[in-house]
């Protein structure tokens, strides 16, 4: 993929230094490749037909790339094929060419709750850590953002994304195959900073908002997503093996612990705009993400907890702004 145009926004922005590492950063990750998957994935990618979509709508609850009658039979036909061999698709949902890509998550939903609260993303220009496929970036570009940059590890999303791109390619938005340790220890220049579902992966969260504010220009805004304990008695779960079956969960505190997080990290106007139980309505398996899901994580007698006895999933979302004195 051309990331030309992310690094002439990085240079615009007072990020050229982060230009120069990202060249090769990315030269190295594209030259190691070792997944088995994927050159099974890239020859999807290449598979999909070239068609020139008639219509972008990229403010509804759908990623809408273009028309059913934009295209053949044929290249229908070769473009769910090739859509599906990326499989599994966790965040969406998208339209392409009438082809409804039915993801696990209705990002849709959390999307709806934090969009009417956060700082206005027209002309801003945005970093979304820990992005997936770059559903909620599409989303932005759809708020008029300026550029939307995409950090996320997993090569698949990466590959979902370019699929994506493919049928955009001069969209405002890269998606970038890293994890946040891959940021720069200098700081960057982002108006806003996403991370969403990030945090209780990390080993040290305050760190994490440390970088997520090093990320951040004087006065930008954090949006954080997470899970959270509706417990105040129970400042901080830390689950003994697994939660809802992930392995990696480190740490999830109650709203008030997560504040005092962020503002022992540096952050100021500290607030939660929203807590909302994750339900089977927004999370679930489809016939594009054929594996286990939110219902398969939750004990069978009792939905309140998880399979292990823990709390059922309760997301929480909150906003903050770096200084403007920094």
């Amino acid at each position: 993929m051309n990331h030309q145009g992310l690094f002439d926004v990085l240079e615009a922005n007072a990020m050229g230094d982060w230009s120069a590492l990202l060249t090769r950063q990315l030269e190295d990750y594209f030259a190691s490749i070792k997944h088995g998957d994927y050159s099974r994935w890239k020859s999807a990618l290449e598979a999909l037909p070239l068609i020139t979509a008639t219509e972008v709508r990229l403010d509804s609850e759908h990623i809408v790339i273009g028309h059913k009658i934009d295209c053949t039979e044929d290249q229908l036909s070769a473009l769910k094929e090739n859509l599906r061999a990326l499989m599994p698709w966790r965040k969406g949902p998208f339209n392409l060419f009438g082809t409804l890509i039915n993801t696990e998550w209705r990002s849709n939903l959390k999307w709806s709750r934090l969009i009417r609260h956060i700082k206005p993303l027209q002309n801003r220009t945005v970093l979304d850590i820990g992005c997936g496929n770059g559903y909620y970036g599409w989303r932005m570009l759809g708020e008029k953002a300026h550029y939307v940059v995409g950090l996320d590890p997993t090569l698949l999303f990466y590959m979902q994304f370019s699929a994506i791109k493919k049928y955009l390619p001069s969209a405002n938005i890269d998606l970038l195959p890293f994890g946040i340790q891959a940021l720069p220890e200098f700081n960057l220049n982002f108006d806003t900073v996403f991370s969403m579902g990030v945090i209780y992966h990390r080993r040290d969260p305050i760190e994490h908002l440390k970088q997520c504010l090093n990320t951040l220009k004087p006065g930008g805004e954090l949006v954080l997503e997470t899970l959270i304990i509706e417990d105040e008695k129970t400042c901080v779960l830390i689950p003994d093996g697994r939660y809802a079956k992930m392995n990696n969960v480190w740490a999830i505190p109650n709203t008030a612990r997560l504040i005092e997080w962020a503002e022992d990290a540096g952050f100021k106007n500290v607030r939660i705009i929203d807590v909302t139980k994750t339900t089977v309505d927004e999370q679930r398996k489809t016939d594009w993400m054929i594996f286990e899901s939110l219902s398969d994580f939750l004990d069978k007698q009792d939905k309140t907890k998880t399979v292990e006895g823990y709390p059922a999933p309760t997301r929480a979302i909150l906003l903050a702004d770096k200084d403007t004195k920094y």
